[in-house]
C-alpha cells in the first residue's frame, strides 16, 4: 500500500529564516561592547559578508579571543498593513575579533543560536537545517509583486477573500496581501477589533518566478467555484 506523505503549504522554519538571511538590506550587529546599524544601498544582502560556521575548539586552540556576537534581522512586510513586523531573526555565537562594519573583510561567526520569532511562535533553528534549505525562489522579487497586486489589481484580493471563513470576514475593515512564498499566499484581514492572516496554499508548490500567474490564477478559480456552490447550496 502506498502512503500518502502530507503537502507541504507553508515554509519551514529553516527556509524562512534562509529567505530572510538572503534578501534583508539591514541588519544590526552587536559585538565588544558596541552596536552597528548595517544598512546596504546597492542591493546586496547586509549579511554578505558575515559566514555562518559549526561551533568549533579551534578558536581555543589558536589562543584567539573568543567575542560574543549577536546579529539581528527584521522582515517587515511591504504591503501598509497593521504590525509590519512579520519575523524577527537573531543569531548568537562567537566571533575571532571584534567587527567591524566599516571593514570589508568577511566575518566568521560560529554559530551558537539561530532563533526565528513570527506568528507561529519562538523557533530554534539548528545551522545544518538553515545550510540545508534554499532561500525561496520568490523572495528577492516579493515585496515588487505584494505592490502589484495592491496598486494595480486590488480587485484580485476581493475575489480571493471568497476563500476565506465567513466568520472571519465578518466587520471586515480592509484585506491586503502580506506575504507570497513558493507555497502560498497569505492575505491579512483587518478588523476593527483585531485581525487575522488567512493562509491560500498554492495546488502544488512553485519552482520559480514565471510559476506565479498560473498558481494565482488557480487560486482564483477555486475561489469562483467556491462561490457558486454557496449560491446555490
Amino acid at each position: 500500500m502506498r502512503l500518502r506523505t502530507a503537502r507541504a503549504t507553508r515554509p519551514t522554519p529553516a527556509e524562512r529564516m534562509r529567505s530572510i538571511i538572503a534578501v534583508a538590506r539591514s541588519m544590526t550587529v552587536v559585538t565588544d561592547g558596541h552596536r552597528h546599524e548595517i544598512h546596504t544601498a546597492d542591493g546586496t544582502p547586509a549579511m554578505g559578508r558575515v559566514h555562518l560556521h559549526e561551533p568549533t575548539e579551534d578558536l581555543d586552540r589558536r589562543g584567539a579571543p573568543r567575542i560574543p556576537i549577536r546579529v539581528e534581522l527584521t522582515d517587515i512586510a511591504p504591503t501598509p498593513v497593521r504590525d509590519r513586523v512579520r519575523a524577527r531573526v537573531t543569531l548568537t555565537g562567537l566571533v575571532a575579533s571584534a567587527y567591524g562594519a566599516e571593514s570589508d573583510a568577511s566575518t566568521c561567526v560560529f554559530l551558537g543560536q539561530a532563533v526565528i520569532e513570527d506568528a507561529e511562535g519562538r523557533t530554534y533553528v539548528p545551522l545544518s537545517q538553515l545550510t540545508a534549505a534554499a532561500p525561496d525562489p520568490l523572495a528577492g522579487c516579493e515585496a515588487a509583486m505584494l505592490h502589484h497586486l495592491v496598486a494595480d489589481h486590488p480587485d484580485l484580493v476581493t475575489r480571493l477573500l471568497r476563500l476565506a471563513s465567513s466568520h472571519l470576514k465578518r466587520d471586515l475593515v480592509r484585506a491586503l496581501p502580506l506575504a507570497i512564498d513558493r507555497y502560498g499566499l497569505t492575505l491579512r484581514l483587518e478588523r476593527a477589533a483585531g485581525q487575522h492572516d488567512v493562509r491560500l496554499p498554492f495546488p502544488t508548490p512553485l519552482a520559480d518566478v514565471e510559476q506565479v500567474g498560473p498558481r494565482v490564477r488557480a487560486l482564483l478559480t477555486t475561489a469562483r467555484r467556491a462561490s457558486h456552490s454557496r449560491l446555490f447550496a
